[in-house]
């Protein structure tokens, strides 16, 4: 790999015109994973604490299923795996693998493996694989004694319709593997630097909803991190830390036209504003692990 060959944009004043990047199509299909064994087993992130062993079963699979059906009522072709006993995180499917669009490792979609910080976690990866290799999906993988942490989606946000891609960099995924998945797929690769262990994954922080629109946690970023994301967006909307807490950055809009939240921030009014139609889903349950919507699902380019 020749690393001066990736574009990584550091501060505002590397920042491209995503307009001037090739198009590339918008993901089209979801992949969530059955609840079924889900549960709070450990503390990974603040929001656990003194959550284990607390999950209603019952309440969590019935918030799935609701949000299951608002897919599909957006007419998002979802595909379902079942759960597996031991991983009670697998539900979080964000997390496993970083979907590509087609045309970036080859002519048709493909996607990269996660590498799990946590051991317990690692497990989940070949399931979120299989499946998508089933359909047709070319997964390729990091060099794990290269990379220390590589999170999938939870980290890496593509921009909508545009070979552009935000990394988060912090306890999750480390630099190092954006610089090679840079160099896997010859997109540029923003470089955001989360502060805050509260916001532990960019998705958290982060929601990107059309070519123009995005909403952001300010105090989860570094300078330059909120420089480049102020540079890249026209319409930047910017939620308290209390919004952030009820997940609201982590909700998803699989078209640009609307977007699926957990209800209780005041931010949603202000995104109405804006045009977004608010689609708003309890999660209740899945909060406990500090996770919502975005989590919940992987939104990824069929084959």
């Amino acid at each position: 790999m020749d690393p001066s060959v990736v574009r990584l944009i550091r501060t505002a004043a590397d920042a491209v015109d995503p307009r001037s990047l090739p198009a590339v199509p918008r993901a089209n299909r979801v992949l969530m994973a059955e609840p079924t064994f889900y549960d709070v087993a450990n503390v990974e992130n603040p929001h656990m604490e003194e959550n284990i062993g607390r999950v209603d079963r019952f309440a969590a699979r019935r918030q799935w299923r609701d949000l299951l059906r608002h897919y599909q009522r957006l007419g998002v072709q979802v595909t379902v795996v079942p759960g597996q006993p031991l991983l009670p995180d697998l539900v979080f499917t964000a997390n496993q693998v970083l979907p590509v669009p087609p045309g970036l490792m080859g002519e048709g979609a493909g996607g990269i493996r996660s590498i799990m910080k946590s051991a317990h976690r690692e497990p989940e990866v070949a399931h979120i694989v299989s499946a998508l290799e089933a359909q047709g999906l070319i997964i390729e993988s990091l060099n794990p004694y290269e990379v220390a942490r590589f999170e999938g989606t939870g980290d890496g946000i593509w921009h909508p319709g545009r070979a552009l891609l935000y990394g988060g960099v912090g306890d999750r995924s480390c630099e190092e593997a954006w610089l090679r998945v840079g160099a896997m797929t010859g997109a540029p690769v923003a470089l955001l630097k989360l502060v805050d262990p509260r916001f532990y994954h960019l998705d958290t922080c982060l929601s990107v909803i059309d070519e123009r629109t995005a909403v952001i946690v300010p105090h989860a970023f570094d300078l330059d991190a909120l420089g480049i994301l102020r540079t890249q967006f026209e319409r930047l909307l910017e939620v308290s830390v209390d919004d952030a807490m009820k997940m609201f950055c982590n909700g998803h809009s699989p078209d640009g036209r609307h977007y699926i939240v957990q209800p209780g921030a005041e931010a949603a009014d202000d995104l109405r504003a804006l045009g977004v139609e608010v689609v708003e889903v309890e999660t209740g349950e899945f909060l406990r692990s500090g996770g919502s919507v975005f989590c919940m699902k992987l939104h990824y380019w069929a084959a």
